[in-house]
């Protein structure tokens, strides 16, 4: 069975709180190796911890750009401090999710776009300080991340992914000529989605990550249109037991054997979160049980 990655997966989410080990179990039976788990507020990053240890999965510690609105000060030096007390945790694998959202109206304007800002520079530096990739939460603000990551690139380049990504070929490039990886997931299953379609089967594949971002972004078999949501049915859960189907698609775009994308992008994530390798199993044939289950 091939082994995934998922690089980026919310499973201390609340709506996985009632599951979240029958959840990880699904994940693990599909073929799921490890899940990156990306902190999004202050107030979450030592049950984010706890819970990547727990599953014997990854972690990464970081203020999401939504979270900034009622984030403070106090948040980013709590940041410092957790990534300091965390520096031998080889479970700890990036500073993360971090970015810049341009897609919701009031975070554009004045002052949380500055406030954005201010965040996303001050969590760059952070991961400077303490010799971490990044996790990148991109919408609709591909330019401005990448103008600061030009501002504060340092000799060694940067490591980390561009989650979600879903930007042109020459923003692609962009990213990936800093030393990033791509993030790609459910939306890249549905067939409207013809330019992010075209870039998952044209790009690099050595640029090129899987994710699920559970429990959002379901793909398509999983995706409620909104003309029955409206009529009551509730959205369907994305979960990291999706991650091979997901990888199928892909698989399919670009003519590869599933086995030979499980080991690529495998390889790939390891590169940018290079704490990753070491929580892998030595033989990935022989993985055939849930992390936790000698526990």
């Amino acid at each position: 069975m091939p082994g995934w990655i998922d690089t980026h997966c919310h499973l201390d989410a609340p709506e996985f709180a009632p599951d979240v080990d029958a959840v990880r179990q699904r994940a693990a039976a599909a073929g799921v190796l490890r899940c990156v788990i990306p902190a999004v507020r202050a107030a979450d990053f030592a049950a984010t911890a706890a819970l990547a240890h727990r599953l014997g999965d990854a972690y990464a510690l970081g203020i999401h750009p939504l979270y900034v609105p009622e984030a403070t000060a106090a948040d980013l030096d709590a940041l410092d401090a957790a990534l300091t007390a965390a520096r031998d945790d080889p479970h700890l694998v990036a500073v993360g999710e971090i970015g810049l959202d341009f897609f919701v109206p009031e975070l554009t304007r004045e002052p949380l776009r500055t406030r954005q800002l201010q965040f996303y520079r001050a969590q760059l530096r952070l991961a400077r300080r303490h010799g971490l990739p990044v996790i990148l939460h991109v919408r609709r603000s591909a330019d401005a991340l990448l103008r600061e990551l030009r501002a504060l690139a340092g000799p060694g380049g940067w490591h980390g992914i561009a989650h979600a990504f879903n930007g042109s070929a020459q923003q692609a490039q962009a990213f990936i000529g800093l030393g990033f990886r791509l993030g790609f997931g459910g939306a890249m299953s549905f067939e409207r989605a013809l330019q992010l379609r075209r870039l998952a089967a044209t790009l690099p594949l050595d640029a090129l990550v899987l994710e699920t971002d559970a429990p959002d972004m379901p793909p398509t078999w999983r995706y409620v249109p909104a003309a029955r949501r409206a009529a009551g049915e509730p959205q369907a859960r994305n979960e990291p037991a999706e991650l091979p189907r997901i990888a199928a698609e892909l698989a399919a775009l670009r003519g590869l054997a599933p086995e030979v994308l499980a080991a690529a992008t495998r390889a790939n994530a390891c590169a940018a979160l290079p704490r990753l390798q070491a929580l892998l199993p030595p033989k990935i044939e022989e993985y055939t049980h849930y992390p936790s289950a000698n526990r």
